[in-house]
């Protein structure tokens, strides 16, 4: 199974709105085919895995990361093809939240298949956590990335905060944005640095993120790059109640303005967009903002080496204060050096 999850990563930034899915046949405890998914619309794992097997599928056991499907889509059911090829056991990491897709297990007993369900479940579900989510929140999957100094601040005394982290930890961050439906930041991050918010040190995902700027009175300048390269690649700005000129200046240059009251309504209002991933970049106040509201679902901390000092920017400057008793705990998930920088992956204290 542990294969099979290492195969379905192959999918980075070319599947969704599909899961990342891998599928390993073994018989006679010899792997006799392998396979992903590719690329949306192209054939699911379990397929490519038989297609690789071919007769050796016959009396088979297929480790597969999600519940084969029972559904016609862009391809025909997958659950089929597993009873064509005659496999005798099927190993499932997670069951499919999908109602659509759903009910492979009982298909496939039903078929005299033997099913066994729940190996390797949770890093399978956190492969695909943007895929869950989406069937029980209409909001998306929130990572918060932050790049820290080894003090914990996002920029210096002046305000500089490029580059705190090394070339090796913006190559890992393009990749995260590579697998991400969209790349949010405050207003703020946009008036500071003007960024393009697009994927360059990555292979180039199936399609571009959208870029989106939490700017509650649509403040983004119509000379921004955002703004320039709007038709380009999608970008949203996500306001409050703009002034009427300021949504026609910006919708002119092909930025499109969604609205909501509150925090919660305008990631709703996201949601609804098709956004199911997103990846926060900066600033302070908007990371402050969704940490506070109990809205970030993986923290990604990259840690450089430098010392900014007093008058430092702190990442969590505007998160809500909390006496040392009662302070939340977030749990590391992973923990890695990359480069000089060090990366680490916290799930909030709700996930536990």
């Amino acid at each position: 199974m542990r294969r099979a999850l290492e195969l379905a990563r192959k999918g980075w930034g070319q599947t969704a709105p599909n899961p990342l899915v891998g599928a390993v046949v073994v018989r006679d405890g010899e792997v006799v085919g392998e396979g992903h998914h590719t690329r949306f619309g192209a054939a699911h794992a379990e397929v490519e895995a038989l297609r690789a097997a071919g007769d050796r599928a016959n009396g088979a056991t297929v480790y597969v990361t999600l519940e084969p499907c029972t559904h016609t889509g862009k391809t025909p059911p997958c659950v089929d093809a597993i009873v064509a090829a005659g496999v005798a056991r099927v190993v499932i990491a997670a069951r499919d939240p999908n109602p659509e897709a759903a009910g492979g297990v009982e298909r496939l007993r039903a078929a005299g298949i033997e099913v066994l369900t729940g190996i390797e479940d949770g890093a399978a579900r956190e492969l695909n956590a943007p895929f869950f989510h989406s069937f029980v929140e209409q909001r998306p999957w929130i990572t918060l990335k932050l790049a820290v100094s080894l003090d914990s601040a996002l920029a210096d005394a002046t305000g500089h905060s490029r580059w705190i982290t090394g070339d090796d930890s913006r190559r890992v961050v393009h990749e995260m944005r590579a697998g991400s439906d969209a790349i949010g930041i405050g207003i703020g991050t946009a008036l500071a640095d003007d960024p393009s918010l697009t994927v360059r040190d990555a292979p180039s995902p199936r399609v571009a993120p959208t870029r989106v700027v939490f700017d509650r009175a649509a403040h983004l300048p119509t000379t921004s790059v955002l703004a320039t390269t709007a038709r380009d690649v999608p970008t949203l700005v996500v306001a409050d109640s703009p002034p009427a000129a300021r949504i026609s200046a910006l919708e002119a240059l092909g930025v499109r303005v969604i609205h909501g009251s509150s925090l919660r309504a305008v990631l709703d209002a996201l949601g609804d967009t098709g956004v199911r991933s997103l990846l926060v970049e900066g600033g302070a106040r908007f990371a402050g903002a969704l940490i506070g509201a109990g809205m970030v679902d993986r923290l990604v901390i990259f840690q450089g080496s430098a010392i900014f000092g007093a008058g430092a920017l702190g990442a969590f400057a505007f998160v809500p204060p909390t006496e040392v008793a009662r302070a939340p705990r977030w749990r590391v998930l992973e923990r890695r050096e990359i480069g000089a920088d060090t990366m680490t992956v916290y799930a909030p204290p709700s996930s536990d």
